[in-house]
Formats: C-alpha cells, sequence, structure tokens
C-alpha cells in the first residue's frame, strides 16, 4: 500500500513540475519562456503579457544595452506601462554573454537563419505570433546601445518579421563585424567612428544578410546624440545613411529636416517615408526612450 501511495506521490509530483515548466505567461508580470522551439544560442526569453490585452495583439521586441538584462529593461524602459495602454505584447530578450552585450559581430549573428543570437530572438518573435494569434503586421522592434546595434541586426536579417524598428544610440548593422569571426567581439574602429561607407555600400551589408529576400522591409528610425562617447556620433551619420540606401533614397537630398523636433536641441531628419533620423544635440550615451512618439512611429498612438 505504501509502495502505491508513493508512486501516486510521485506521479502527482511529476505532473505538477511538468505543469509548471509549460505554464503560460502570467498576465501583468514578467515571465520567463523557457521551451519556444529553436534556440541556437541562450539568450533567455521573458515576455510581458498585458492584463488588457488586445484581440489580435501587436508586439514590441525591446532588446537592452550593454550590462543591462532582460529585467533591467523591463524595469527602466516605458514598454510594460504602454503595453497595458494599447494591448501589445512586450519580448524582452536577455542576453547570454560576458557583460551582457549582444552578438552583433558573427557570422552566424549577421545571417538570416544562420544560427546566432538573431536567429534565436526571431523564434521568441516567431513563437509569440502563433502562441498569442498575433497581427503580424503590428511587430516591431527597438532597443539601446547594444539592443539598438541589435535592433539594425534584426531589421536586416528578419526584415519580413518587422512592420518598424526605432534604434537608440547604435551602430550600422554589420559595423561590428567581426574579421576573426569572433562572437560578442567589440569593434573599436566601428564604436569610435572610424567606418566610413557610401550609403549604396552600406545597403548592401543588409542585403547580403538576407540574400535573395525581395519583400517588404522595416521601415526605421535612427536616435543618436552629439556627445556620445561610447558610439561616436558618427555612428548616426551611417546608420542613416544604411536605411537610406536600403530603400533608395537620395542621403544627400532629405525630404525634410525640422529643428527642435520633437524637443528642443533635436533635429528630425526624414529621407522618405521608412527612413528617419532624429540628432539630439549634446545628448551623450545614450538618447533617453521617447516612449509616446515610439506608439506613434509604430502607429499604435
Amino acid at each position: 500500500m505504501r509502495s502505491l501511495i508513493s508512486l501516486v506521490t510521485l506521479f502527482v509530483t511529476l505532473v505538477s513540475a511538468a505543469t509548471l515548466k509549460v505554464r503560460a505567461p502570467t498576465p501583468g508580470s514578467l515571465s520567463q519562456v523557457t521551451s519556444f522551439g529553436k534556440a541556437p544560442t541562450k539568450a533567455a526569453f521573458y515576455i510581458y503579457v498585458p492584463k488588457k490585452l488586445a484581440e489580435s495583439p501587436g508586439i514590441v521586441l525591446a532588446i537592452h544595452y550593454c550590462t543591462g538584462t532582460a529585467q533591467q529593461y523591463y524595469n527602466n524602459s516605458p514598454y510594460k506601462t504602454l503595453s497595458e495602454q494599447y494591448g501589445f505584447i512586450v519580448i524582452y530578450p536577455s542576453s547570454p554573454h560576458s557583460g551582457t552585450c549582444w552578438d552583433v559581430s558573427s557570422k552566424a549573428t549577421l545571417t538570416h537563419e544562420g544560427g546566432g543570437d538573431s536567429n534565436t530572438i526571431a523564434n521568441m518573435v516567431l513563437w509569440t505570433i502563433n502562441e498569442y494569434k498575433a497581427d503580424k503586421s503590428k511587430v516591431f522592434v527597438t532597443g539601446t546601445s547594444s539592443g539598438a546595434m541589435m535592433t539594425n541586426v534584426m531589421a536586416a536579417t528578419y526584415p519580413d518579421l518587422f512592420a518598424a524598428g526605432i534604434a537608440y544610440s547604435g551602430v550600422p548593422a554589420g559595423c561590428f563585424v567581426s574579421a576573426s569571426g569572433g562572437v560578442d567581439a567589440w569593434n573599436g574602429t566601428c564604436a569610435d567612428g572610424r567606418v566610413n561607407n557610401t550609403p549604396q555600400k552600406w545597403a548592401q551589408v543588409v542585403f547580403d544578410m538576407y540574400p535573395g529576400y525581395n519583400g517588404t522591409r522595416p521601415k526605421m528610425q535612427i536616435y543618436h546624440g552629439s556627445a556620445d562617447g561610447t558610439l561616436r556620433p558618427s555612428n548616426y551619420q551611417e546608420t542613416t545613411k544604411q536605411w537610406a540606401g536600403v530603400f533608395g533614397y537620395d542621403y544627400e537630398k532629405p525630404e525634410s529636416t525640422k529643428s527642435n523636433d520633437p524637443q528642443s536641441g533635436y533635429t528630425r531628419t526624414i529621407w522618405g517615408p521608412k527612413a528617419q533620423g532624429i540628432y539630439a544635440q549634446g545628448v551623450g550615451h545614450s538618447v533617453n526612450i521617447r516612449g509616446a512618439d515610439d506608439m506613434k512611429f509604430f502607429g499604435f498612438a
């Protein structure tokens, strides 16, 4: 009899453990998803599902900076609050690397389905789309510093996943490429602003990350500070060159340039409907997130 009771107890324990492992994320709190399909790297997947989830919700992929974590970006960015207002889901990936920068340097991460961090993050997005029947036309990506670098990489390697991207103080996609093929490698030449390419050459870097892709690409908004001492200000010009080049806009002839927009000391330049930059005079690393403006750019507001 005791043996039977022990077996029943063990069975209940195993069932409970299995249930916990696959338990759905708790609305209104940051939850970790441990099983989401193919995960070629050890990047962790955290998700915020709002209590007021929209029908066919949108998704915002929010990518943290170096030294940061998913939990810190969750706490220090406005997206969880905005998700309750607009009903979208927020994905917060967490870097597996020492120093918690993202791998934006290896061939694997700079290649569509290449097996790097970008591949793992893309699979987080696909899992969320399928799990919550999300609106595929309302999937967006944003990030700060290393997260901004990865924002540009995600837009380049998985253009079919995203409708728009906002990069806060990053570098062009492919600028941190490592000659040695190193994962999560630092590139001082790029960081110091000593990489200078034409819009066409930068665009080709993007095209080479997903050869043969001829579909739509996300519209992009690039923020950078003029006093950035970590990722030098010329990275603003190089990144905006890249996206203007991708969309075939004439970089030397923007559609409009407006001072003190969206605030005093900031200058907004629009090259075309899908590429714009905002240069923050006197601002260092990094430009503060402008959540309400992000919502307008993403089309929620």
